[in-house]
């Protein structure tokens, strides 16, 4: 019998890969998602996470033993932190840590049978905060938060709960990401340049099946580890972060993305 998951934000980007790539694998495979699926071999139960009681009608209606939620659904905003507006962030905070939220709480009853997983898809970007996404990088960061507080509790019921970090991906991610920049004398157009240096970074990344392979490691393993980094480079980052005091971490970030460029105001 193949073991069932459910993956939410399953009809694009990392979510719609990561279905196909588990089905290829044997497993059967239900997406959550408000927006139709466009591939037939993946179960489309309409879902809205930041909704409770769709999320309860979604589990319900699954008739099958459950092995594994992967938490994928979410969105991005970006633009200076102090103009964000308030139904910005509590749109993101709701999708980003409220839907996830939502999906464990009531998968966990369902988990408890299979002795199943939790897998979250987080963020490199919860360690490496980027100016001008703080409101992302905070929502990633709190996942990892729950991911940890969650194996705590969770692991007296054999149910694992692990956090996958991957980097830079060439997804739709980036075309739909909420933009609030504006040229102004405050801010010039560090905030503009600061997101066209992340997204032109996106747009380099890594292919989503990368993310999707590491997400089959994660369900093969008994006892999977608590957070997985995706690919080497980024590894090798988060390394170097224990070992080079946090001050200059931030140094280069700012460099990077922070300060002035050319063809900025001061």
């Amino acid at each position: 019998m193949k073991k069932v998951v459910v993956i939410t934000g399953a009809s694009s980007g990392i979510g719609l890969v990561a279905g196909k790539y588990l089905v290829e694998k044997g497993y059967k495979v239900y997406g959550l998602s408000r927006t139709e699926i466009n591939d037939n071999t993946i179960i489309h139960i309409p879902c809205d996470v930041t909704n409770q009681e769709q999320v309860r009608k979604a589990f319900a209606a699954i008739d099958e033993n459950i092995y594994a939620v992967i938490n994928n659904a979410g969105i991005g905003i970006s633009g200076p932190f102090e103009y964000e507006s308030r139904d910005e962030i509590m749109r993101i905070i709701n999708v980003n840590i409220i839907g996830v939220v939502n999906i464990c709480q009531l998968a966990i009853p369902y988990l408890r049978k299979t002795k199943g997983k939790i897998i979250n898809i987080g963020s490199v970007a919860a360690d490496f905060v980027i100016p001008f996404q703080l409101f992302y990088s905070l929502t990633k960061a709190a996942l990892q938060t729950i991911t940890e507080g969650l194996r705590l509790e969770l692991k007296p019921f054999g149910i694992s709960v692990t956090t996958i970090l991957p980097g830079d991906t060439k997804t739709s991610f980036t075309a739909n990401r909420i933009k609030n920049v504006i040229v102004d004398d405050v801010y010039g157009m560090r905030a503009i340049n600061s997101i066209h240096k992340m997204e032109e970074d996106e747009k380099k990344g890594k292919d989503p099946i990368s993310v999707a392979r590491v997400i089959a490691k994660v369900l093969k393993r008994k006892n999977p580890p608590i957070k997985v980094t995706v690919g080497c480079s980024y590894k090798i980052l988060i390394f170097l972060k224990r070992i080079f005091p946090l001050k200059f971490i931030s140094y280069i970030l700012y460099k990077m993305y922070g300060g002035n460029k050319s063809g900025s105001q001061s």
